[in-house]
């Protein structure tokens, strides 16, 4: 069966705190958003003003008050801070009390949520072979009675997942290389990506790289979710949507100015030397919705199927309703 379209909402957890991202995610439910996703960070991207919630918890205070959006993570890292079978046991919780609705998007992770709990940093291909050996145990975790699984980096013995759903959560695969994203394509239910880099990287790499994963699996494209984080940032004075993505400046660091950098007291020092054009680069700034509508449809050109729209400011209340009212009826429109 080819998955949906689907409209979602990015909780920014490194700027809000927990109960104010819950009323978020119900004001997201109420103005016809289909998905919420949180990341789960032990730190913020900045010291002043950050916020970091624990994801496991907030699922299930978001699940009791929501009755109909999707949930899941955006993207939690199952292998440094977290055993693979304890994210088994709490997703097979969070699938088992609000079925359907759970999804787990699992990434290599960040040296800035791992260094400062005393873990090592390896290089990438060990981080990639590590969530892919957790992905592998998580599943047998939930297909198996009593599992004893001895892997290269994780093991279990006789172990059980109690309580679960009768329908597996699906696990999203975060990936901006093509390597993850060969493999969000060969054994992922979804592949989560981030929208604002260089055309070239979509069309020549990672695309590419995702139908290669598919065809190795001898999969069907349309049955697997390609999931894009749009930045966006849309306000009815441009001036302000503009000025909101300041406090967003650390992802328009390039990879070379931010690896390593585990103190967001480093990073917030320097995000702040960016100009403020340059914190926006990678946001659809505007005040006219049609304008953000024709930019987010290169993305659906591009064959994403689950737009989940990240907004830098601080009023995210409005943010829901003037998305809700002004872009997303345009875009189930272009859809249908």
């Amino acid at each position: 069966m080819s998955v949906p379209f689907r409209f979602g909402y990015k909780a920014s957890s490194e700027q809000f705190g927990p109960r104010e991202l819950v009323d978020f995610v119900v004001g997201a439910e109420e103005n016809g958003f289909d998905s919420a996703f949180l990341s789960d960070h032990l730190q913020p991207w900045m010291h002043e003003g950050g916020h970091a919630p624990a994801a496991l918890p907030w699922l299930g205070a978001a699940g009791e008050a929501t009755s109909r959006i999707l949930l899941g993570t955006s993207v939690l890292t199952p292998t440094f801070r977290y055993h693979p079978g304890v994210i088994a046991q709490a997703f097979g919780t969070l699938g088992s009390l609000y079925p359907g609705r759970m999804i787990l998007g699992v990434g290599t992770g960040e040296a800035l949520n791992e260094v400062t709990l005393g873990q090592t940093w390896p290089d990438p291909p060990e981080r990639f072979q590590r969530m892919k050996e957790a992905i592998l145990m998580i599943r047998e975790l939930w297909r198996g009675e009593r599992v004893t699984y001895d892997g290269t980096y994780y093991s279990v013995s006789n172990a059980t997942i109690y309580d679960r759903p009768d329908e597996e959560v699906p696990i999203y695969i975060g990936a901006s290389g093509p390597a993850a994203t060969r493999l969000a394509g060969r054994i992922g239910d979804g592949w989560i990506t981030t929208s604002g880099k260089d055309p070239a990287l979509y069309t020549d790499k990672l695309l590419p790289a995702f139908d290669e994963g598919i065809q190795k699996a001898g999969r069907d494209r349309a049955d697997v979710d390609r999931m894009l984080e749009v930045k966006v940032s849309f306000r009815p004075d441009r001036d302000k949507a503009l000025e909101n993505t300041r406090f967003w400046a650390p992802l328009a660091l390039s990879p070379e100015e931010k690896t390593g950098v585990h103190d967001p007291i480093e990073m917030q020092r320097l995000a702040q030397q960016l100009p403020t054009e340059r914190a926006a680069s990678r946001f659809i700034v505007s005040d006219d919705p049609d304008e953000h509508v024709a930019q987010i449809e290169k993305y659906l050109d591009l064959g994403f199927t689950h737009l989940v729209f990240h907004d830098p400011g601080h009023d995210q209340a409005a943010f829901l309703e003037l998305y809700g009212r002004e872009v997303l009826p345009r875009l189930r429109k272009r859809v249908s």
